[in-house]
């Protein structure tokens, strides 16, 4: 079941994705999603995995979010209308598109299911932004030590664990973090050999508190 059809039977998704006139697309690894309907929709990650990436005039890359299963995106809530932002899937993807001048519709307040999925969609988006915030935060540190540190703290106190276990590659994790993948190495080896981690592939285990 995915959030956003929480509280929603089976029987009344179904009535939903025909009132909203969804579609579905599918995308093999390393294509470039959605290029043409980037405006005016809500996407649901059905399967996969891909990231909305920014690269600037000086070919500078950045990763500005990770859509994993169930994430959702759209043009009201991720960086999609910038013409220096892609959406690549990283593996397979499965999307489900919804037209968003169709949510906003108001006559369809008539239904229980639908008032339900408006709901879930505020809670998800709400979540998005508190996510949006925690970049913020990383972002702002003046250092990539500060900067790792910060991550593993949000990873820490969000899944209550010190172990911490990387969704992408480093050189995918230094794009996050808009860093140097190389000065980034360079610290993780400083953090492992000082103490405050051990690091096993894309596992890291905080030995700080």
């Amino acid at each position: 079941m995915y959030k956003l059809f929480n509280k929603i039977s089976v029987k009344e998704q179904a009535k939903l994705l025909k009132l909203l006139e969804t579609s579905t697309l599918s995308f093999k690894k390393d294509t470039v999603m959605l290029s043409t309907i980037k405006e005016n929709i809500i996407g649901l990650v059905l399967e996969g995995y891909a990231q909305i990436v920014r690269t600037d005039y000086n070919g500078n890359r950045t990763i500005i979010e990770e859509l994993e299963e169930e994430a959702i995106f759209g043009s009201t809530i991720s960086s999609l209308s910038s013409d220096e932002c892609e959406m690549i899937a990283k593996e397979d993807t499965k999307v489900l598109i919804i037209d968003y001048d169709l949510i906003i519709e108001s006559e369809n307040n008539n239904y229980a299911y639908y008032n339900q999925f408006v709901k879930n969609l505020l809670e998800i988006t709400t979540n998005i932004i508190d996510e949006k915030n925690e970049r913020i935060e990383i972002l702002t540190k003046k250092t990539i030590r500060d900067k790792l540190l910060e991550y593993f703290d949000i990873y820490r106190k969000k899944h209550r664990t010190s172990n911490i276990y990387l969704p992408f590659s480093l050189t995918d994790l230094s794009d996050y973090l808009a860093v140097d993948r190389s000065a980034m190495s360079r610290e993780l080896k400083y953090l492992k050999e000082e103490g405050f981690i051990e690091s096993k592939g894309r596992k890291i285990t905080l030995l700080y508190r």
